[in-house]
């Protein structure tokens, strides 16, 4: 063989080995990442807003298996003590997030306690991995509130389910906007709805379609607080929400009120669904 030809196939064998090399390395990421397990993030997100209200440690269902790994990962990392390792997304772990999101640099409504894309990816990070990721959207105006682009798509949804339109009184992350609210309106997610104009069976009719797209929603009346007829919403899983909305949709998961009484809920009945859920029916 000429020696310009070995030369060719030596280049050949080199390049083929080269390329094989990166082939498997990538190959190799790729199963390492495969053979982590998977938290989903809709079912953590969902525990983080009902386990902290139930009157028991009943798991909430579908969420445990990533609860644990959650927590495990917190105990690793010095933010929990082991003996809140159990699958129960309750107030304890709930701080604990928190703490490790502040511990990320991050502050205000991403240092909630709800895990959010970003805090839940990192904790993740050779661990496991993040499936059914929930995300907020950037925030927009929307008849002179401001809302989230997720909360803006749900109230459209709502919209076209009733067949008709509404008005809002009241958007999100309005901090101080309106003491009655007590702080829900702080966060991303939560709404007021004028009822101006709207006869009972209307005001039941929007309720009941704002809860069908993924809303905890009551119709508000003065006799409840300081405030006058209105229907309040809170978009559930939002991960923007303030604590105080969070503590409200845990308690319409739990057939309540949302309000400081924690009474029974009053509003229409409908199967409760995340706006998530909703799009995949």
């Amino acid at each position: 063989m000429k020696l310009s030809s070995c030369a060719a196939v030596l280049a050949a064998a080199v390049l083929f080995a080269s390329l094989s090399g990166v082939t498997g390395a990538a190959a190799a990421q790729k199963a390492d990442a495969e053979a982590l397990p998977g938290v989903n993030m809709e079912a953590a997100v969902k525990a983080a807003q009902i386990d902290p209200r139930r009157p028991d440690s009943t798991l909430t269902p579908g969420a445990k298996a990533g609860v644990l790994l959650v927590e495990q990962a917190l105990r690793d990392l010095h933010f929990l003590d082991a003996k809140w390792v159990d699958g129960y997304f309750g107030t304890t772990t709930v701080a604990a997030y928190a703490n490790y999101q502040k511990s990320l640099g991050l502050n205000g409504l991403d240092a909630n306690g709800l895990p959010g894309k970003t805090s839940l990816t990192k904790l993740g990070a050779g661990r496991f991995t993040v499936t059914n990721v929930i995300t907020p959207g950037p925030r927009v105006s929307a008849g002179g509130s401001v809302l989230n682009t997720r909360t803006r798509d749900m109230l459209a949804e709502a919209k076209r389910v009733l067949g008709r339109d509404f008005e809002l009184d009241q958007g999100s992350y309005n901090p101080g906007g309106d003491p009655t609210s007590v702080g829900t309106h702080d966060g991303g997610g939560v709404v007021d709805i004028s009822v101006e104009g709207m006869n009972a069976a209307t005001r039941t009719a929007v309720v009941r379609a704002l809860r069908l797209v993924g809303f905890a929603a009551w119709l508000r009346s003065p006799q409840q607080g300081d405030w006058p007829w209105h229907i309040h919403a809170v978009a559930i899983s939002d991960t923007d929400l303030s604590s105080q909305a969070q503590h409200q949709v845990g308690d319409y998961y739990l057939g309540l009120n949302g309000l400081a009484n924690r009474g029974p809920d009053d509003g229409p009945r409908t199967t409760i669904r995340t706006w998530e859920e909703y799009r995949r029916r």
